[in-house]
């Protein structure tokens, strides 16, 4: 994931969703966040939470900047309920068990506490590109045009598996709606088709990022217990102290 960040395409997708992580995570507020994999996305820089941390599952050599814990993904060494907000940068897609890292995730969030997804949409224009790039390279000749995966999941089966674990899915959009190139030079005089396809045939957008909360059945927000004075509580002083006057 790393090299094909390196990539035009791949450069492209970067930048929108580092974009995307910025205006998301600015205004969440906790105390504890954690980002899972792809520390090329600076997924928390946005962020104000007092604790943040990158995980990743193996170690970086030692020219680049290390983590701030190995562990494996669906094993976190966290208690139930102790962060705020939960980072998946194409997390799931590269992960062997995806299901067991979200169900993780689930455990280790507290109650409406937010989890992040960015993925790669198998069925845009570059989704398919990425099939077609694998069929010649089993044939013993071409190059991918996006990164290895475990499997890209779609983003309406992410959502099903978030409401099976009792998140609410909070917002879903999409970008990176240029045509499947890998001239640097083409992908940016398309510019214009993300812009258009952001409104006009936005689920064809090449990556998609969704935000979805924590809910607990049967939990409800405390409120204050005192409750201010109205005004017809405090008018009936005074019809007391009248009344009182009228029997002296």
């Amino acid at each position: 994931m790393q090299n094909w960040f390196d990539t035009p395409p791949g450069s492209i997708m970067l930048d929108w969703e580092q974009q995307s992580f910025d205006a998301t995570v600015a205004d969440l507020f906790g105390y504890h966040a954690l980002q899972l994999g792809n520390p090329a996305v600076q997924g928390l820089r946005a962020n104000r939470m007092p604790h943040r941390w990158l995980a990743l599952e193996t170690a970086l050599g030692h020219s680049e900047p290390q983590p701030d814990l190995v562990s494996d993904f669906s094993a976190l060494p966290f208690s139930a309920a102790s962060l705020d907000l939960v980072l998946l940068p194409h997390t799931l897609e590269q992960h062997p068990r995806p299901h067991d890292t979200l169900r993780e995730v689930e455990r280790v969030l507290v109650p409406e506490g937010r989890v992040v997804v960015s993925g790669i949409n198998p069925l845009s224009l570059w989704g398919l590109m990425g099939y077609r790039s694998r069929f010649y390279q089993r044939m013993g000749f071409g190059r991918p045009y996006l990164p290895a995966a475990n499997e890209f999941i779609h983003p309406w089966r992410l959502r099903d598996w978030l409401r099976l674990l009792g998140f609410e899915v909070l917002s879903c959009h999409f970008g990176c709606g240029h045509p499947a190139m890998r001239s640097e030079r083409w992908l940016q005089r398309f510019e214009w088709m993300d812009r258009v396809g952001r409104r006009w045939w936005p689920i064809l957008g090449a990556g998609y990022f969704v935000v979805a909360v924590k809910r607990v059945r049967g939990m409800r927000l405390l409120e204050p217990g005192w409750k201010p004075v109205n005004g017809k509580a405090a008018a009936s002083v005074p019809l007391a102290r009248r009344s009182g006057d009228h029997q002296a």
